[in-house]
C-alpha cells in the first residue's frame, strides 16, 4: 500500500498511529516502544458490567481519579512517600504514563523517573500483564452478566429511558 492510499491493509499498519506513517519509516534512533491501551479499555468494560446502575458508575470515577491522582502523569511519583510509589506501580496508568513519557519526551527528563530509567522491558512486561488478565477475566464477567439479562429487561429498560426522552 502506497502512503496517502487512504487504508490499512492489515493489523500491523492499523496498529500504527498514522497510516501513512510505518515503523520501517520512523528512524531507529526515535523508535520505542508504546503503551497499550487496550489495558484501561478491559478494566472499563469489567467495572461498567458490574456496576449497571447510572449512580454506581459514577461512583467507579472515585477510585479511577484516586489512581490517576498517584499515577505519576500530574507529578513526579518520586516526590511521593515510599509507600504510595508501590501503590502507584500497581496501577496499569502508572505504566501507560511512563511508557507514554519515554515515547513523548525527550532522553533528558529521565532524570526524574525512578532509577533515573524508563523502564522499557518492565512497562512492556507489566501492561502485557495487564492486557492478558483484562482479556481473560473480561468475557468471564461479560458472559455473567449477560445470562442476568433477558429480553424482557432489556425492552422495559429500553421503553423507561425513551419515555424519559420523549
Amino acid at each position: 500500500m502506497q502512503p496517502g492510499s487512504g487504508g490499512c491493509r492489515d493489523v500491523e499498519e492499523l496498529d500504527s498511529l498514522l497510516c501513512d506513517i510505518r515503523p520501517h519509516h520512523v528512524p531507529a534512533s526515535i523508535r520505542r516502544p508504546r503503551p497499550d491501551p487496550d489495558v484501561v479499555v478491559d478494566i472499563g468494560a469489567v467495572l461498567g458490567s458490574v456496576f449497571t446502575s447510572a449512580r454506581s458508575q459514577g461512583l467507579i470515577q472515585l477510585p479511577v481519579l484516586g489512581m490517576i491522582a498517584i499515577s505519576g502523569i500530574f507529578y513526579p511519583i518520586t516526590s511521593m512517600p515510599e509507600w504510595l510509589q508501590w501503590v502507584a506501580q500497581a496501577s496499569p496508568i502508572y505504566w501507560l504514563g511512563l511508557g507514554m513519557r519515554s515515547a513523548l519526551l525527550p532522553d533528558a527528563a529521565v532524570g526524574i523517573e525512578m532509577g533515573r530509567s524508563w523502564r522499557h522491558l518492565e512497562t512492556a512486561g507489566l501492561l502485557g500483564t495487564w492486557a492478558v488478565l483484562g482479556m481473560v477475566l473480561a468475557p468471564i464477567v461479560l458472559r455473567r452478566m449477560a445470562r442476568r439479562e433477558s429480553g424482557s429487561r432489556v425492552a422495559e429498560r429500553r421503553e423507561k429511558a425513551l419515555q424519559r426522552i420523549g
